[in-house]
Protein backbone atom coordinates (compact mmCIF):
# COMPACT_ATOMS: atom_id res chain seq x y z
CA UNK A 1 0.00 0.00 0.00
CA UNK A 2 1.49 3.61 -0.88
CA UNK A 3 2.30 6.56 1.30
CA UNK A 4 -1.13 8.02 -0.15
CA UNK A 5 -3.07 5.33 0.03
CA UNK A 6 -2.29 4.58 3.87
CA UNK A 7 -2.68 8.59 4.27
CA UNK A 8 -5.98 8.44 2.30
CA UNK A 9 -7.49 5.66 4.79
CA UNK A 10 -6.48 7.14 8.22
CA UNK A 11 -8.29 10.27 6.82
CA UNK A 12 -10.92 8.21 6.24
CA UNK A 13 -11.03 6.87 9.56
CA UNK A 14 -10.83 10.10 11.14
CA UNK A 15 -14.17 11.56 9.37
CA UNK A 16 -15.96 8.60 10.01
CA UNK A 17 -15.12 8.80 13.93
CA UNK A 18 -15.99 12.51 13.66
CA UNK A 19 -18.97 11.88 11.94
CA UNK A 20 -20.30 8.87 14.91
CA UNK A 21 -19.04 11.36 17.49
CA UNK A 22 -21.60 14.19 16.05
CA UNK A 23 -24.32 11.89 15.58
CA UNK A 24 -24.11 10.88 19.59
CA UNK A 25 -23.55 14.45 20.44
CA UNK A 26 -26.67 14.79 18.35
CA UNK A 27 -28.88 11.83 19.48
CA UNK A 28 -28.36 13.31 23.14
CA UNK A 29 -29.09 16.63 22.42
CA UNK A 30 -32.35 15.18 20.53
CA UNK A 31 -32.66 13.41 23.50
CA UNK A 32 -32.87 15.91 26.28
CA UNK A 33 -34.86 17.81 23.84
CA UNK A 34 -37.50 15.57 23.85
CA UNK A 35 -37.15 14.95 28.02
CA UNK A 36 -38.81 18.64 28.05
CA UNK A 37 -41.52 18.79 25.49
CA UNK A 38 -44.37 17.17 27.32
CA UNK A 39 -43.61 18.11 31.33
CA UNK A 40 -46.91 15.88 32.57
CA UNK A 41 -44.94 12.61 31.18
CA UNK A 42 -41.75 13.55 32.15
CA UNK A 43 -43.03 14.41 35.95
CA UNK A 44 -45.15 10.79 36.21
CA UNK A 45 -41.99 8.73 34.93
CA UNK A 46 -39.55 10.35 36.72
CA UNK A 47 -42.10 10.75 40.27
CA UNK A 48 -42.52 6.84 39.48
CA UNK A 49 -38.37 6.51 39.04
CA UNK A 50 -37.93 8.15 41.75
CA UNK A 51 -40.00 6.13 44.04
CA UNK A 52 -38.71 2.73 42.98
CA UNK A 53 -35.12 3.78 43.59
CA UNK A 54 -36.05 5.51 46.50
CA UNK A 55 -37.72 2.05 47.93
CA UNK A 56 -34.36 0.55 46.92
CA UNK A 57 -32.36 3.08 49.05
CA UNK A 58 -34.86 2.66 51.83
CA UNK A 59 -34.77 -1.33 52.05
CA UNK A 60 -30.82 -1.54 51.84
CA UNK A 61 -30.32 0.89 54.80
CA UNK A 62 -33.01 -0.65 56.69
CA UNK A 63 -31.16 -4.41 56.18
CA UNK A 64 -27.67 -2.26 57.46
CA UNK A 65 -29.56 -0.63 60.31
CA UNK A 66 -31.79 -3.71 61.80
CA UNK A 67 -27.80 -5.42 60.81
CA UNK A 68 -26.13 -2.84 63.06
CA UNK A 69 -28.94 -3.36 66.02
CA UNK A 70 -28.58 -7.23 66.07
CA UNK A 71 -24.85 -7.25 65.82
CA UNK A 72 -24.90 -4.74 68.88
CA UNK A 73 -26.71 -6.45 71.20
CA UNK A 74 -25.11 -9.82 69.93
CA UNK A 75 -22.28 -7.95 71.90
CA UNK A 76 -23.86 -7.57 74.80
CA UNK A 77 -25.90 -10.90 75.02
CA UNK A 78 -23.94 -14.02 76.45
CA UNK A 79 -25.15 -17.17 77.77
CA UNK A 80 -23.72 -18.00 81.39
CA UNK A 81 -22.57 -21.35 82.46
CA UNK A 82 -22.85 -21.82 86.27
CA UNK A 83 -20.04 -23.38 88.32
CA UNK A 84 -19.89 -25.10 92.16
CA UNK A 85 -18.87 -22.16 94.32
CA UNK A 86 -15.39 -23.32 94.97
CA UNK A 87 -14.54 -23.40 91.81
CA UNK A 88 -11.66 -20.96 90.79
CA UNK A 89 -10.60 -19.38 88.04
CA UNK A 90 -7.26 -21.77 87.42
CA UNK A 91 -9.19 -24.44 88.19
CA UNK A 92 -11.76 -23.61 85.28
CA UNK A 93 -9.17 -23.00 82.60
CA UNK A 94 -9.88 -26.50 81.09
CA UNK A 95 -13.24 -25.08 80.47
CA UNK A 96 -12.57 -21.96 78.79
CA UNK A 97 -9.76 -23.07 76.80
CA UNK A 98 -12.05 -26.02 75.36
CA UNK A 99 -15.19 -23.11 74.69
CA UNK A 100 -12.60 -20.87 72.96
CA UNK A 101 -12.36 -23.73 71.12
CA UNK A 102 -15.38 -24.24 69.36
CA UNK A 103 -16.15 -22.20 66.18
CA UNK A 104 -19.66 -20.87 67.35
CA UNK A 105 -17.70 -19.03 70.51
CA UNK A 106 -16.54 -15.33 70.13
CA UNK A 107 -14.77 -14.90 73.61
CA UNK A 108 -15.25 -16.23 77.40
CA UNK A 109 -15.17 -14.48 80.71
CA UNK A 110 -14.95 -16.50 83.87
CA UNK A 111 -16.63 -14.52 87.07
CA UNK A 112 -15.77 -15.80 90.73
CA UNK A 113 -18.56 -16.56 92.98
CA UNK A 114 -17.21 -13.57 95.04
CA UNK A 115 -16.78 -11.33 91.72
CA UNK A 116 -21.06 -12.37 91.06
CA UNK A 117 -21.72 -11.53 94.44
CA UNK A 118 -20.24 -8.00 94.08
CA UNK A 119 -21.68 -7.34 91.40
CA UNK A 120 -25.33 -8.27 92.25
CA UNK A 121 -24.50 -6.04 95.41
CA UNK A 122 -23.59 -3.08 92.92
CA UNK A 123 -26.47 -3.90 90.77
CA UNK A 124 -29.13 -3.88 93.40
CA UNK A 125 -27.35 -1.15 96.07
CA UNK A 126 -30.52 0.19 96.32
CA UNK A 127 -32.65 -2.99 97.56
CA UNK A 128 -31.26 -3.80 101.04
CA UNK A 129 -32.86 -6.84 101.48
CA UNK A 130 -31.63 -8.56 98.46
CA UNK A 131 -27.69 -6.67 100.36
CA UNK A 132 -28.39 -8.25 103.67
CA UNK A 133 -29.37 -11.64 101.49
CA UNK A 134 -26.37 -11.87 99.53
CA UNK A 135 -24.39 -11.14 102.56
CA UNK A 136 -25.60 -13.99 104.64
CA UNK A 137 -25.67 -16.02 101.76
CA UNK A 138 -22.26 -15.44 99.89
CA UNK A 139 -21.05 -19.50 100.23
CA UNK A 140 -24.04 -20.33 97.84
CA UNK A 141 -23.14 -18.01 94.65
CA UNK A 142 -21.78 -19.84 91.67
CA UNK A 143 -18.47 -19.37 90.02
CA UNK A 144 -19.99 -18.22 86.29
CA UNK A 145 -18.56 -19.02 82.76
CA UNK A 146 -20.17 -16.07 80.47
CA UNK A 147 -19.98 -17.31 76.64
CA UNK A 148 -20.28 -14.51 74.23
CA UNK A 149 -21.32 -16.48 70.52
CA UNK A 150 -20.81 -15.04 66.75
CA UNK A 151 -24.09 -16.02 66.39
CA UNK A 152 -26.84 -15.73 69.23
CA UNK A 153 -28.91 -18.76 67.52
CA UNK A 154 -26.61 -21.13 66.83
CA UNK A 155 -26.31 -22.74 70.20
CA UNK A 156 -25.86 -26.12 69.08
CA UNK A 157 -22.37 -26.56 69.41
CA UNK A 158 -22.75 -24.89 73.02
CA UNK A 159 -25.51 -27.30 73.75
CA UNK A 160 -23.59 -30.12 72.96
CA UNK A 161 -20.62 -29.08 75.04
CA UNK A 162 -22.26 -28.38 78.42
CA UNK A 163 -24.00 -32.15 77.84
CA UNK A 164 -20.73 -34.29 77.25
CA UNK A 165 -17.70 -31.92 78.45
CA UNK A 166 -16.78 -34.31 81.77
CA UNK A 167 -14.64 -31.36 82.93
CA UNK A 168 -17.71 -29.34 83.12
CA UNK A 169 -19.98 -31.61 84.00
CA UNK A 170 -17.85 -32.76 87.35
CA UNK A 171 -17.41 -28.81 87.83
CA UNK A 172 -20.97 -27.40 87.35
CA UNK A 173 -23.60 -26.25 89.30
CA UNK A 174 -26.25 -28.49 89.77
CA UNK A 175 -28.86 -26.65 90.87
CA UNK A 176 -28.47 -23.74 88.07
CA UNK A 177 -28.81 -24.57 84.14
CA UNK A 178 -26.92 -22.99 81.21
CA UNK A 179 -29.57 -20.14 80.36
CA UNK A 180 -29.24 -16.85 78.04
CA UNK A 181 -28.52 -13.50 80.44
CA UNK A 182 -31.78 -11.77 80.56
CA UNK A 183 -34.65 -11.34 77.67
CA UNK A 184 -31.72 -10.15 75.21
CA UNK A 185 -31.98 -13.59 73.23
CA UNK A 186 -35.56 -13.05 72.85
CA UNK A 187 -35.31 -9.44 71.78
CA UNK A 188 -32.27 -10.50 68.86
CA UNK A 189 -34.67 -13.45 67.84
CA UNK A 190 -37.50 -10.83 67.42
CA UNK A 191 -35.34 -8.45 65.34
CA UNK A 192 -33.60 -10.68 63.28
CA UNK A 193 -37.06 -12.19 62.09
CA UNK A 194 -38.00 -8.05 61.50
CA UNK A 195 -34.72 -7.85 59.66
CA UNK A 196 -35.99 -10.95 57.32
CA UNK A 197 -39.30 -9.95 57.11
CA UNK A 198 -38.58 -6.17 55.81
CA UNK A 199 -35.96 -7.57 53.79
CA UNK A 200 -38.43 -9.51 51.55
CA UNK A 201 -41.01 -7.04 51.77
CA UNK A 202 -38.60 -4.27 50.28
CA UNK A 203 -37.09 -5.97 47.67
CA UNK A 204 -40.92 -7.51 46.46
CA UNK A 205 -42.07 -3.59 46.45
CA UNK A 206 -38.89 -2.59 44.82
CA UNK A 207 -39.75 -5.11 42.15
CA UNK A 208 -43.37 -4.44 41.95
CA UNK A 209 -42.35 -0.37 41.78
CA UNK A 210 -40.05 -1.42 39.26
CA UNK A 211 -42.54 -3.19 37.05
CA UNK A 212 -44.65 -0.07 37.14
CA UNK A 213 -42.08 2.51 36.86
CA UNK A 214 -40.78 -0.04 33.44
CA UNK A 215 -44.69 0.54 32.29
CA UNK A 216 -44.36 4.24 32.77
CA UNK A 217 -41.55 4.72 30.96
CA UNK A 218 -42.68 2.26 28.25
CA UNK A 219 -45.60 4.51 27.53
CA UNK A 220 -43.90 7.40 27.66
CA UNK A 221 -42.23 6.35 24.77
CA UNK A 222 -44.94 4.93 23.12
CA UNK A 223 -46.55 7.91 23.22
CA UNK A 224 -43.81 10.30 22.12
CA UNK A 225 -43.00 7.65 18.97
CA UNK A 226 -46.67 8.33 18.35
CA UNK A 227 -46.06 12.41 18.24
CA UNK A 228 -43.53 12.64 16.24
CA UNK A 229 -44.64 10.31 13.75
CA UNK A 230 -44.07 12.96 10.74
CA UNK A 231 -40.74 13.45 12.24
CA UNK A 232 -39.65 9.89 12.14
CA UNK A 233 -40.68 9.35 8.97
CA UNK A 234 -39.05 12.44 7.90
CA UNK A 235 -35.77 11.00 9.48
CA UNK A 236 -36.41 7.72 7.24
CA UNK A 237 -36.86 9.19 3.94
CA UNK A 238 -33.36 11.35 4.10
CA UNK A 239 -31.28 8.74 4.93
CA UNK A 240 -31.21 8.45 8.88
CA UNK A 241 -29.74 5.89 10.38
CA UNK A 242 -32.05 3.13 13.10
CA UNK A 243 -29.56 4.16 15.39
CA UNK A 244 -29.66 7.59 15.63
CA UNK A 245 -33.75 7.42 15.02
CA UNK A 246 -33.93 5.08 18.22
CA UNK A 247 -31.26 6.88 20.20
CA UNK A 248 -32.79 9.85 21.40
CA UNK A 249 -36.11 7.96 23.16
CA UNK A 250 -33.19 6.04 24.97
CA UNK A 251 -31.13 9.02 25.84
CA UNK A 252 -34.68 10.15 27.36
CA UNK A 253 -35.19 7.19 29.07
CA UNK A 254 -31.78 7.26 30.60
CA UNK A 255 -32.76 11.26 31.58
CA UNK A 256 -35.51 9.75 33.71
CA UNK A 257 -33.35 7.26 35.45
CA UNK A 258 -30.62 9.74 36.13
CA UNK A 259 -32.63 12.26 37.70
CA UNK A 260 -34.42 10.00 40.10
CA UNK A 261 -31.62 8.78 41.06
CA UNK A 262 -30.40 12.03 42.44
CA UNK A 263 -33.62 12.90 43.63
CA UNK A 264 -34.36 9.55 45.47
CA UNK A 265 -30.47 9.66 47.28
CA UNK A 266 -31.08 12.67 48.61
CA UNK A 267 -34.73 11.98 49.87
CA UNK A 268 -33.71 9.11 51.51
CA UNK A 269 -30.67 10.35 52.84
CA UNK A 270 -32.47 13.90 54.18
CA UNK A 271 -34.95 10.97 55.71
CA UNK A 272 -32.67 8.60 57.58
CA UNK A 273 -30.78 12.28 59.08
CA UNK A 274 -34.41 13.10 60.06
CA UNK A 275 -35.60 10.08 62.05
CA UNK A 276 -32.23 9.58 63.89
CA UNK A 277 -32.81 10.93 66.81
CA UNK A 278 -36.27 9.01 66.93
CA UNK A 279 -34.69 6.25 66.36
CA UNK A 280 -31.61 6.30 68.72
CA UNK A 281 -34.28 7.24 71.40
CA UNK A 282 -36.14 3.95 70.66
CA UNK A 283 -32.45 2.17 70.94
CA UNK A 284 -32.38 1.71 67.26
CA UNK A 285 -28.52 3.20 66.47
CA UNK A 286 -29.07 4.56 62.63
CA UNK A 287 -25.52 6.38 63.01
CA UNK A 288 -23.59 3.64 61.75
CA UNK A 289 -25.92 3.39 58.95
CA UNK A 290 -25.58 7.67 57.65
CA UNK A 291 -21.75 7.57 58.46
CA UNK A 292 -21.50 4.97 56.20
CA UNK A 293 -23.59 6.17 53.48
CA UNK A 294 -21.63 9.57 54.00
CA UNK A 295 -18.34 7.67 53.48
CA UNK A 296 -19.26 5.85 50.11
CA UNK A 297 -21.82 8.96 48.98
CA UNK A 298 -20.32 8.90 45.51
CA UNK A 299 -20.40 5.39 44.89
CA UNK A 300 -24.17 5.28 46.60
CA UNK A 301 -25.27 7.44 43.93
CA UNK A 302 -23.52 5.89 40.87
CA UNK A 303 -24.75 2.69 41.87
CA UNK A 304 -28.46 4.03 42.00
CA UNK A 305 -28.16 6.08 38.97
CA UNK A 306 -26.96 2.91 37.15
CA UNK A 307 -30.26 1.03 38.16
CA UNK A 308 -31.85 4.13 37.19
CA UNK A 309 -30.41 3.88 33.75
CA UNK A 310 -30.50 0.71 33.36
CA UNK A 311 -34.51 0.75 33.92
CA UNK A 312 -34.56 3.45 31.35
CA UNK A 313 -32.82 2.17 28.78
CA UNK A 314 -34.28 -1.79 28.82
CA UNK A 315 -37.66 -0.01 28.82
CA UNK A 316 -37.07 2.25 26.10
CA UNK A 317 -35.70 -0.08 24.15
CA UNK A 318 -38.96 -2.53 24.14
CA UNK A 319 -40.82 0.41 23.29
CA UNK A 320 -38.76 1.44 20.56
CA UNK A 321 -38.61 -1.97 19.51
CA UNK A 322 -42.13 -2.60 19.71
CA UNK A 323 -43.04 0.64 18.12
CA UNK A 324 -40.65 2.23 15.78
CA UNK A 325 -40.96 0.22 12.95
CA UNK A 326 -37.03 0.97 11.28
Amino acid sequence: MTKHAQATRVLKGKKARRRQWITFVRMIQYGLSNFTRNAWLTIAATAVMTITLLIFFVTLSAQSILSTTVNAISETADMSIYLKTEVTEEQAKPILDRLNNLSSVKSVAFISASEARDQAAKDNKSDQDLLEALTEATNKMPATVRVVLVDINDTSQLNDFVKTDEEYLAKRDVDREPSFAGPRRDAIQSIAGWTILAQRIGFTASAIFVVISSLIIFNTIRMAIFSRKDEIQMMKLIGADKHFIRGPFVVEAIVYGLIAALLAAGIGYAALVGVESKLRGSGVDVMPTIELIQHNIVWVVLAMMVIGALIGTVSSLLATRRYLKI
